[in-house]
């Protein structure tokens, strides 16, 4: 087995699911972890179909509209009056594509041999999905319909898939609130954005394993904000380690080091806060998202010895976050740029 593992956060730009998996269990196979479908068609955005569904929702409608061209351009909805946000009444879908797409997926791990490599199931966070469909402002009011939907989901392929499943938790909002708090409230901050993350773990039935992919957005492949710091990152870091439901296992932590289409800093001074991360467990690893296509292989193994000094272990190497919003032959180069790190 190899020292280092490469994680793949999960959109990749292929046609269907066969051709996603195929791509990367070829080159990046006997490094893998766990395998994602790709999230192919209109799951390479991410959340925006779930958001954009919301147009023929009966509950809800429209209060400003966008093309998501950008942060600021896109939908955002509210509850009609008189009417009530039901969990029932929202089909995100994930457990519907899980299903279709894990046949193939058992196909690809025995053509390829990949023996122990898991299925990759990414679930956004609730909170995430509520501030997307209603703005800042009601999410926090609005986000309980949306775990209890995704709880439902969970629970459905857990059902099915067992011990061979691995949950992806997805939470850009919560990692983005932490790096805007002012840093005297930034710890604050972090443990009650953190207290609300695991309420979504602890529906989970005891013994679902997870991983948490904390990330700075990257919608177009470009990022909501570009850290100045790792510092909240190891803020999360700690308020997860801190607050991680028992009974359910958190298996990796992965945290964006570049941004979209900027690469990760070379200065070893953005990294620095990274030493005080002595909590994490030796069986949860740690997933540097800093692989990026854009740049120079020499610098990117420089970042990657800065990383693991700071840590004092050995870490996964990644993208910062999925790469569907890359061209194919960007994101090949990516997962063909894990792989050489992974064996530096």
């Amino acid at each position: 087995m190899p020292s280092r593992h490469v994680h793949l956060v999960g959109s990749y730009p292929a046609a269907d699911s066969r051709e996603a998996m195929t791509i990367v269990a070829g080159v990046a196979g006997p490094y893998l972890k766990a395998l994602a479908d790709g999230e192919v068609g209109p799951r390479r955005r991410w959340i925006t179909h779930i958001i954009d569904g919301l147009r023929e929702h009966p509950d809800v409608e429209l209060r400003t509209d966008g093309d998501w061209s950008g942060y600021d351009d896109r939908p955002v909805f509210k509850v009609r009056h008189g009417h009530r946000l039901a969990p029932s009444s929202l089909n995100l879908g994930h457990a519907s594509a899980a299903r279709e797409s894990y046949e193939v997926f058992k196909e690809i791990r025995q053509e390829h041999r990949l023996d122990g490599v898991s299925f990759q199931v990414g679930i956004p966070g609730d909170l995430d999905l509520a501030l997307f469909a209603f703005g800042p402002a009601r999410a926090f009011s609005r986000r309980e319909p949306f775990r209890d939907a995704l709880a439902h989901e969970i629970e459905e392929i857990a059902g099915w898939g067992g011990q061979d499943v691995l949950f992806q938790l997805e939470v850009p909002v919560e990692l983005v609130m932490v790096a805007r708090a002012p840093r005297p409230l930034r710890t604050a901050a972090a443990r009650l954005l953190v207290h609300g993350m695991v309420k979504q773990v602890a529906t989970a039935p005891p013994g679902t394993r997870f991983g948490v992919h904390l990330c700075v957005g990257d919608l177009n492949n470009k990022a909501l904000r570009r850290l100045r710091t790792v510092a909240p990152v190891v803020s999360m870091v700690n308020a997860l380690l801190r607050a991680w439901p028992q009974g359910r296992s958190l298996e990796y932590v992965h945290v964006p080091l570049a941004a979209g289409d900027q690469p990760p800093p070379l200065e070893p001074g953005f990294y620095r806060a990274l030493a005080s991360l002595t909590a994490l467990p030796r069986d949860t690893r740690f997933a540097a998202g800093l692989v990026h296509e854009a740049q120079e292989p020499g610098d990117q193994r420089k970042i990657l010895r800065t990383v693991e000094s700071l840590l004092s272990r050995t870490v996964d190497v990644s993208p910062a976050c999925g790469l569907g919003r890359r061209s194919p032959q960007d994101a090949r180069h990516a997962v063909e740029r894990a792989v050489t790190l992974a064996e530096s």
